[in-house]
């Protein structure tokens, strides 16, 4: 039957070629970018004969201007082009990564990529079987379309392209939420309620996250303890075993230093020097274990299961970034290690949001990171090659990363005794990498309403800082005026009217040294209107940013994008963590932790049924 069906696919359909626009208007820009569209010319039909013919639906292309800036519709955009530096050297890079260190999606438009999103669709005759919306994976792009047919859509074709049913607008959307939490924090400390979400593309995925508060008693027993929050997203790279290590270790780890910091100090009130030498401390001493003390009971057990417990949270890698905030002194320190990124968002007296980085992206590419990889390693010239160290590793700080840590000797006896990756040929006088990280210290104003946006990024490729903090500004608008618990919060911070984005453009921020958004190139969202752009239909505030960043309005480019199965979809984006917290005294004071079950996935709100008042972990200071 199946067959016979496929068939009749192959003789009854017709074929012709449109372009597929972002918006309804015909001068607007296509729904996704192509770097080489202003050259293309008429795109190519795909027939496959498990399909019949297709249309082609471009998902392109800032490309298809002409020199005086208008869109000219006959003009055929190319695919999008995915991540990747050339078609042909996908399998080379990919065997790259698996050999040392870790490959990082790179920034540079002068590198070509392969190509990506286009469209199959087929048109079938009157009285046809259903028509359902398919993606269509080649090696070098993507096509979106539709099927008309009842047969099975998954399937190969005789072009080595890979056909899978597309998700429904509903279906992406339970996708986007299957992993957000959210909860209120009710204790008067200056923090309202934090909100988390994850979308892999890894499988599984190598990004993590944890967040705690600790009790801190203090010295006069007629006063209120004081809340130390943390809170963490951990952007794991050539696997899941060292972000894994820092979700269970990270924040133990540096509440031991300050708690030992704090005991010290005249009154329980450290330098912030010290404060900033006990966040560093707790980070480089796990690292230590992860990647040097682990060896040492490696060596001393010799036996393979144990290496293999042990050392892979040292070959694989992650970056870090950790807040700590001090309820007493409303101090917020950001600790950095890597390229993941905290914004601060602060409202200005005009009435709209301000955005302000807490971090810088430590990567090859910051010419201040670059300049002390030089310093520390001098006459190496590839010590910093095409924005990466030893041209492998993007991050310049980070955990594990071992075959940049580990002299060449250890590296090759671990792995001729045990396993482990190829050692660089550029490697000359290790340790390259430090997971050391760079401190801020903000003041955090909790009656204005300041939020802070944490996220790996997989965020920032998308969103630039003042984007992320407009679409907050935006969904705070929207919740001002609903039914939800937060709707009194957040009609407080509800002021002036409503616009596009409530952010204020700032010169500092665009010259804050952090990357640019690559994707808004690739996709060829650049420069289009926010109100035609951007939607805010969640109540979880992180899956809004991230919903955002896929696309927002454009639900088929959003369902296409969460269509894409590893490790297809790494070629168009990463995975990502992204927490929001809220800074305020709303809500009752009543010492609890409760969840948000309104802006928490079902199964996560169920798992924590039993324990859905929850208190903090009391340290003995």
């Amino acid at each position: 039957m199946r067959r016979a069906a496929v068939k009749a696919l192959r003789t009854s359909y017709q074929c012709t070629f449109r372009g597929l626009r972002a918006s309804r208007r015909g001068s607007s820009l296509p729904l996704l970018q192509s770097s080489k569209a202003a050259t293309s010319g008429s795109p190519t039909a795909h027939y496959n004969p498990r399909l019949g013919t297709a249309t082609a639906r471009y998902l392109s292309s800032t490309g298809a201007r002409g020199s005086s800036g208008t869109h000219h519709s006959s003009a055929r955009p190319e695919p999008l082009r995915s991540s990747m530096y050339v078609r042909g050297a996908f399998v080379t890079l990919l065997s790259g990564l698996v050999a040392y260190g870790a490959w990082y999606n790179s920034g540079d438009s002068n590198n070509e990529s392969p190509r990506a999103p286009t469209t199959s669709v087929a048109t079938a005759p009157t009285g046809a079987v259903p028509t359902r919306s398919v993606l269509v994976i080649g090696a070098d792009e993507l096509h979106t379309g539709t099927f008309v047919g009842d047969g099975p859509i998954s399937k190969t074709t005789s072009d080595n392209e890979r056909v899978v049913e597309m998700l429904s607008p509903e279906q992406a959307t339970q996708r986007l939420r299957q992993l957000e939490q959210s909860v209120f924090v009710n204790r008067g400390q200056g923090v309202y309620r934090y909100d988390v979400s994850q979308l892999p593309s890894n499988d599984p995925i190598e990004d993590d996250h944890a967040e705690k508060i600790v009790e801190v008693p203090n010295k006069a027993q007629s006063s209120d303890p004081t809340d130390w929050m943390f809170w963490g997203v951990f952007d794991g790279h050539s696997g899941w075993t060292t972000s894994a290590k820092l979700r269970q270790a990270l924040i133990s780890f540096v509440a031991r230093e300050l708690n030992d910091t704090y005991k010290s100090s005249p009154d329980l009130i450290p330098s912030a020097a010290a404060v900033e030498s006990a966040i560093k401390t707790g980070f480089t001493r796990l690292d230590d274990e992860i990647v040097n003390q682990s060896v040492q009971r490696v060596l001393k057990s010799n036996n393979r299961l144990v290496a293999a417990e042990h050392l892979a949270p040292a070959l694989s890698g992650s970056c870090a970034l950790l807040s700590f905030y001090d309820s007493k002194s409303k101090l917020l320190r950001v600790a950095c290690t890597g390229d993941s990124r905290a914004v601060l968002g602060r409202r200005s007296d005009s009435g709209k949001w301000t955005a302000h980085a807490l971090s810088t992206d430590q990567t090859g590419s910051n010419p201040d990171e670059a300049a002390r990889l030089r310093k520390l390693h001098p006459g190496e010239e590839h010590v910093v090659r095409h924005g990466r160290v030893l041209g492998g590793l993007e991050p310049t700080r980070a955990f594990g990363d071992a075959s940049y840590k580990w002299s060449r000797e250890l590296s090759e006896k671990l792995r001729e005794k045990f396993f482990g990756r190829s050692v660089s040929p550029l490697l000359k006088t290790p340790p390259y990498v430090t997971a050391e990280p760079v401190v801020t210290t903000t003041k955090i104003e909790p009656e204005k309403g300041d939020f802070v946006v944490m996220a790996t990024d997989g965020l920032w490729e998308m969103l630039t800082n003042e984007e992320v903090v407009g679409l907050v500004g935006k969904w705070i608008e929207s919740q001002a005026g609903s039914s939800s618990k937060s709707s009194g919060y957040f009609s407080f911070l509800q002021k002036g009217g409503k616009t596009a984005l409530p952010v204020e453009s700032s010169e500092s921020e665009k010259n804050s040294g952090n990357k640019t958004p690559i994707r808004q190139r690739q996709w060829g969202a650049t420069g289009t209107d926010p109100m035609e752009r951007f939607v805010v239909q969640d109540k979880n505030v992180a899956t809004h940013l991230v919903r955002n960043a896929l696309g927002g309005k454009n639900q088929e480019q959003v369902s296409a994008l969460l269509t894409l199965p590893s490790p297809f979809s790494r070629r168009y984006r990463d995975d990502l963590t992204v927490q929001v917290i809220f800074f305020g005294y709303d809500g009752p004071k009543t010492g609890e932790i409760v969840v948000n079950k309104e802006a928490t996935a079902a199964a996560l709100a169920a798992a924590a049924a039993d324990g859905n008042k929850t208190g903090p972990v009391k340290p003995k200071l």
